[in-house]
């Protein structure tokens, strides 16, 4: 037989987090993110779930292909833009949004030869400091993109650095309302924390929900998946595939890092980090088995881990061999174990855990 773990995509979440995004941004359509593969869920698993969108935004054209090859005829913006000038005949194939966030952008479509005018979303740096143009260079930008025969609608948008923390988007807000004033063009710029936060510009025309989606708080652990309403979209299982009982000063894993202070059981779990599980998980993490709660000891190995069964025995629960194992996600009996629960235990964020995923992971998908 196969090895027990797998990964499972419910789309019954996808679609409940989204009609979460709708109840947050009512009067706003809903760019659904799918970058890197659908935060690691896989875009051709979750297509059917978020058709409900009003449009996907992604970051290259692979994924635009994969995503028209679904029969999608509505709106894909790329949310990084083009990297070099051939890309933007593809985008007229494919009937693609795009980015522009630099002047070399601006560059390459001054120089292409187009029958279709492009739709172009400018994007400023109000404060993140990663893409778009600074506030005192917006207005040229966008007189400049206004001039070519080859752009038709221009859209604004800017990206919130701090959107996780009370009054985080206000400097930034601010920042973008003064530049863009009175420039006509629909306005993106709310992102998952803003949208949960309850945070909305007034008069967005679009809101830009990711992680959110897939059942991760942006703001954990301030508060959890069950605070904002979300369902988790994504569960990684296994078994427990071997049992070891210990004698006090026993030790577990690699590097002998948890030593036994008394007489107990652990279980070894057909999961490691060359499954997506992080290596720098501690002991304590935690994990459900049976749909109880109990913790990770030792060292994760690249194919296995071990838990301890101790207190699942003590209070009366049967764990041993064979015992479904919920890495994260959703128990058989219902029971859930937030990613972002995992992740903090690990010093990481729920996003890092959805794409690490590995491929050698069989994924399937609960409709």
């Amino acid at each position: 037989m196969p090895r027990p773990i797998s990964a499972t995509i419910h789309h019954a979440a996808l679609r409940h987090n989204l009609l979460r995004c709708r109840s947050a941004a009512p009067d706003s359509k809903v760019w659904a993110v799918i970058k890197a593969n659908a935060y690691g869920h896989g875009i051709e698993r979750v297509h059917e779930a978020l058709r409900g969108a009003d449009g996907f935004a992604l970051l290259d054209l692979d994924e635009a292909q994969r995503v028209r090859g679904l029969g999608w005829r509505g709106p894909i913006l790329l949310i990084e833009g083009v990297f070099e000038p051939r890309d933007l005949e593809l985008c007229c194939e494919l009937r693609l949004w795009h980015t522009i966030h630099c002047h070399a952008q601006i560059d390459m479509l001054a120089a292409h030869k187009t029958r279709t005018a492009h739709h172009v979303f400018l994007k400023m740096n109000s404060g993140m400091n990663r893409l778009g143009f600074p506030a005192n260079q917006f207005r040229a930008a966008w007189a400049r993109l206004h001039a070519l025969t080859q752009v038709g609608e221009i859209s604004l948008m800017t990206h919130f650095s701090d959107a996780d923390v009370p009054g985080g988007t206000q400097r930034q807000r601010s920042t973008f309302d003064v530049a863009a004033c009175d420039l006509p063009g629909e306005r993106s710029l709310d992102n998952s924390a803003a949208m949960l936060a309850g945070d909305l510009a007034p008069s967005c025309e679009w809101v830009r929900p990711g992680i959110l989606l897939y059942g991760s708080a942006p703001d954990y652990p301030a508060h959890t998946i069950a605070d904002h309403a979300l369902l988790p979209t994504m569960t990684l299982a296994s078994r427990v595939i071997a049992v070891q009982d210990l004698v006090a000063g026993d030790t577990v894993g690699y590097g002998s890092t948890f030593v036994a202070q008394a007489p107990m059981r652990i279980g070894i779990v057909a999961c490691g980090y060359a499954d997506g599980y992080p290596r720098h998980a501690p002991t304590d993490t935690p994990v459900l088995v049976g749909g109880h709660r109990t913790r990770l000891l030792g060292r994760v190995s690249m194919d296995m881990l071990a838990v301890d069964l101790t207190a699942l025995r003590e209070e009366g629960h049967d764990a041993g061999m064979g015992s479904e194992v919920v890495l994260w996600g959703c128990a058989s009996n219902g029971a859930i174990l937030g990613i972002d629960e995992v992740a903090h235990a690990a010093g990481t964020v729920g996003y890092e855990l959805m794409c690490a995923l590995s491929l050698r992971v069989p994924v399937r998908v609960d409709a």
